[in-house]
């Protein structure tokens, strides 16, 4: 059976809400519910991308096995076994099933577990069919536990585009935010370290897969990290969190420009802007924080603490905006159902190494004709260097996985060794140009230890830094061809 789902989290004010206003036509059922979670204590099935629960709903049990794409960002379609079981051990006798697990049945121990208070209606929305459950309750993991609210809808018949329409009715009564974990990640989560920033990771990608298909997944899971270093960001203002969370919408914009020629679609083009505006809003917050870890004077640290303070209020106003909410949610729908997933357009059909490879020939020769003079270059021929290295590196790094052979995946270390450091090296110049105007926006030019934030001395160096590292980005195997 085959699962097509959206998840929003809501606040618990904000569940209490909706349930008050009710907008979904009739009065809820409501059952407790009891889930505990099985793996092995290597999370051997997490690493495959399965999760494997019983569920307790009153006196009857569910065992539910579920596979999915642990990338996808809130629109989840996923693959499900389910069976009633008598009692809290697993029954594994399903030759499929058995198949999937590969061997692990015998390890299997329970994990974690999650307790709610489901709420659900079954609504109709024209031709569509939804299942809405919104669950109160916690995760709880060995000594550790967290909250839990959320709402998932989930389509039983017709359009999966009635999923965001009620996503946004929602969101008009209390903010709802798009949702990225299943309730399996955040046991395993809990298990885990406290959770802080999240650096990208590698997409699953196959060479046969259509460009269309990696766009999709790579996107996503753009997404996912946004909004897990947004969530992150929500619990402190985290340093590390906010830049990665700029990382992701770079990525995401950065994705979107190199594929560019794979859509005409004016959707696009409006994702695109909204994209620019919401990484723009995290911009001044991201450069004081750059200008504090090379502040000198304590006069001019403590004036940028007082600078960032306002900064990152000003990022969590913009994180909690109708805008940002409504960006994800319309992302999500247009990555995931966007009526270009159906074009025949021979472009997005096209095998998603060719496309690569087309991408890495172009912003090439971009960042080597362009760096050839870095030294004698102005300010803004450097910075577009920097930007057209940014998306090569970014577009080496989504594409990866096309490129496993022995020799290839050792000559792409070494691409991205060579593209790291001469990113380092352009990314410093960038922010000694662009430091005296965010100094002056600031008002703290003249303050004691301004002026060693863009010494001409430090230039001088870092330019014949960036032309060793250009030399030695160019000198690099290509790992593509």
């Amino acid at each position: 059976m085959q699962e097509t789902e959206l998840k929003l989290e809501l606040s618990q004010s904000g569940a209490r809400s909706l349930l008050k206003k009710n907008p979904f036509g009739s009065p809820p059922t409501i059952l407790p519910q009891r889930s505990v979670y099985f793996d092995t204590t290597g999370w051997d099935l997490s690493k495959r991308g399965l999760s494997l629960r019983i569920r307790q709903s009153g006196n009857e049990r569910v065992q539910t096995l579920k596979a999915g794409d642990g990338a996808a960002a809130g629109s989840f379609t996923r693959e499900e076994w389910e069976r009633p079981v008598a009692g809290d051990a697993p029954i594994l006798d399903d030759p499929q099933i058995r198949d999937v697990l590969a061997g692990e049945a015998p390890k299997l121990a329970p994990l974690f577990e999650v307790h709610v208070k489901r709420h659900r209606w079954n609504m109709s929305d024209d031709d569509a069919t939804i299942e809405v459950a919104l669950d109160l309750g916690k995760v709880v993991a060995a000594d550790r536990e967290a909250p839990l609210c959320e709402i998932e809808l989930e389509k039983k018949a017709g359009s999966p585009r009635a999923l965001f329409a009620l996503a946004r009715k929602v969101d008009l009564i209390t903010p709802a935010h798009l949702g990225v974990l299943s309730k399996a990640e955040r046991g395993y989560r809990l298990l885990g370290s406290a959770p802080g920033a999240v650096k990208s990771a590698a997409t699953p990608l196959t060479s046969e897969m259509s460009a269309a298909t990696a766009f999709a997944r790579i996107a996503a899971a753009c997404l996912k990290q946004f909004r897990l270093n947004e969530t992150a960001l929500g619990w402190s203002r985290d340093a590390d969190a906010l830049h990665q969370a700029r990382v992701s919408l770079r990525r995401l914009r950065s994705l979107c420009s190199i594929c560019k020629s794979l859509f005409d679609d004016s959707r696009f083009d409006h994702l695109r802007e909204e994209l620019k505006w919401l990484a723009s809003e995290l911009g001044e917050a991201r450069n004081i924080d750059v200008m504090i870890g090379r502040a000198s004077s304590e006069a001019l640290s403590s004036r940028l603490q007082d600078a960032r303070d306002d900064a990152y209020a000003a990022v969590e106003a913009s994180l909690s905006s109708v805008r940002a909410r409504s960006l994800m949610i319309d992302a999500t729908e247009w990555i995931s159902i966007g009526d270009w997933r159906t074009q025949s357009d021979e472009k997005l059909h096209e095998q998603s190494r060719n496309l690569a490879s087309g991408v890495f020939d172009k912003f090439w020769k971009k960042v080597a004709k362009g760096g050839n003079d870095l030294i004698d270059a102005d300010d803004e021929t450097r910075h577009k260097v920097r930007i057209a290295a940014k998306k090569l590196r970014y577009a080496a790094e989504f594409f990866e996985p096309l490129y496993e052979g022995k020799a290839e995946a050792k000559r792409h270390r070494r691409f991205i060794k060579a593209m790291k450091d001469l990113q380092d090296h352009l990314g410093n110049l960038n922010d000694i140009a662009t430091a005296p105007d965010m100094l002056a926006a600031l008002e703290l030019s003249d303050v004691a230890g301004a002026k060693d934030l863009f010494s001409a001395e430090d230039k001088s160096q870092l330019l014949k830094d960036a032309a060793e590292a250009h030399d030695a980005f160019v000198n690099t195997r290509r790992f593509w061809r």
